[in-house]
């Protein structure tokens, strides 16, 4: 008798944990996809390419930034770069003005190197390589620049040139500025960032001009630490926008004359309090999204914001978002959302007398409230980054019956799996009890 109740009991027992595995694929089973499954975004196509140029020009020799030179502060700060360098980054190093020592400067101003080639680093012998640079002629920026843009080559995704220098170029022709302008009307999506180590007017302006001409940035460094982080950001923001080259385009005053957007990336200028006005076509039952960043790429007051607003075509805003900075930020940014009425939808339009669930032409509206501080150019404007998508409209949380997501379905699964699981394991427990009461 007591065989028997074991076997039924061994029996159910095996049943209970049979349910258990069920339970389990079940919820495993409703678990979201990996990312490496079919369906995920693909990989990028190409690498983030930066090439950094780092000026060996005499007047590196001075010390005058926390008690040390110029180059000392510059090496430090790129070996600091280059340890921290996501896996994927191509970099490479070039040099101006570090390896002619005599007088003659028609030869001076030939002189540009190849430090590292852009590429996967080798850590090691990239920064052995910065250590062997001596500050040594003359400043051939001009020059360099053309060769750092042979050294990036051409390909769909935007470069980044990082021009590190302390004083203007003394070899033109070539003019800087005007390389500068030539590299950007080419059409090669290179992007010059300048880092200037002194403070002279003449070279703010040259800089600023380089960096104006491509949609780069010009800081002004003051310390070894502001030097390294800024480049960090410099590289960071190369490896982030790397897959998607922005399209030029330029705002209007107006919503009847503004252009109009599909989605994609934009890239623009805005001046100092200035407004810019784009429009976006949008059909019932889609919902836009559309966010921006404007970039202080010279000195500016501390306090200053970022407006986006979404307004329909008689002015009436839609929705707004907004960002605020006090100077200790290298870009402002914000975004918005909104969704159109669908054909079927009970919500009545914002827009007063239009019929819901028609189509709609959205005006996105990107203000500013920089100021420069004195003496700052506030020609070419700032440069502004605008994302635009256009999507099927997220259902709204009015109940379950909306569909609130598959995060509450797991939620809800993930639930009742823990009820089963405690009722089946107590139910193990007992049988467990029962069987050793019986032995």
């Amino acid at each position: 008798m007591i065989t028997h109740t074991k076997k039924r009991r061994t029996a159910r027992g095996a049943a209970l944990l049979g349910a258990l595995t069920i339970v389990a694929g079940t919820v495993l089973g409703t678990l979201p996809a990996h990312a490496d499954e079919p369906g995920a975004p693909p990989a990028a196509t190409e690498a983030p390419k930066v090439d950094l140029v780092l000026d060996g020009s005499g007047s590196m020799r001075t010390a005058d930034i926390q008690g040390k030179s110029r180059i000392a502060v510059a090496q430090q700060s790129i070996n600091e770069v280059i340890d921290a360098l996501p896996a994927e980054t191509e970099f490479g190093l070039r040099t101006l003005g570090a390896t002619y020592p005599g007088n003659d400067q028609k030869e001076g101003c030939k002189d540009t190197k190849q430090l590292f080639p852009v590429g996967r680093t080798n850590k090691v012998e990239a920064k052995t390589a910065v250590a062997t640079v001596r500050p040594t002629g003359w400043t051939p920026i001009g020059v360099a620049l053309r060769a750092a843009a042979q050294d990036l080559g051409t390909g769909p995704t935007t470069r980044r040139i990082v021009l590190i220098t302390d004083g203007e170029d003394t070899c033109a022709p070539p003019d800087p500025c005007d390389v500068a302008r030539e590299l950007a009307s080419q059409g090669i999506h290179l992007v010059i960032d300048t880092l200037g180590l002194a403070h002279d007017d003449k070279t703010r302006q040259q800089l600023l001009c380089i960096a104006n001409a491509t949609g780069g940035t010009f800081t002004d460094v003051r310390s070894q630490d502001q030097l390294t982080q800024r480049v960090k950001q410099i590289v960071t923001r190369a490896q982030d926008t790397h897959t998607v080259t922005p399209a030029k385009v330029t705002g209007a005053e107006q919503c009847s004359s503004a252009p109009i957007l599909t989605p994609g990336v934009y890239s623009d200028r805005e001046k100092f309090s200035e407004h810019r006005v784009y429009r976006v076509p949008v059909k019932a039952g889609q919902e836009l999204r559309a966010s921006v960043s404007v970039t202080p790429d010279r000195a500016v007051a501390r306090d200053y914001g970022v407006l986006l607003q979404a307004t329909d075509s008689s002015g009436q805003e839609l929705v707004r978002g907004s960002d605020a900075g006090s100077g200790r930020t290298d870009v402002a940014s914000t975004g918005v959302r909104w969704s159109a009425p669908g054909t079927d939808s009970a919500t009545p339009s914002p827009t007063s007398g239009a019929a819901a669930g028609a189509d709609r032409t959205v005006c996105l509206i990107v203000s500013n409230s920089f100021a420069g501080q004195a003496g700052v150019q506030a020609d070419a404007g700032l440069p502004l980054e605008l994302t635009v998508d256009v999507a099927a409209a997220s259902p709204a949380p009015d109940g379950p019956a909306m569909g609130l997501g598959r995060g509450w379905i797991l939620l809800g699964v993930l639930t009742l799996a823990g009820l089963l699981a405690g009722l089946i394991f107590g139910w193990l427990a007992r049988w467990r009890i029962a069987v050793w009461r019986e032995n």
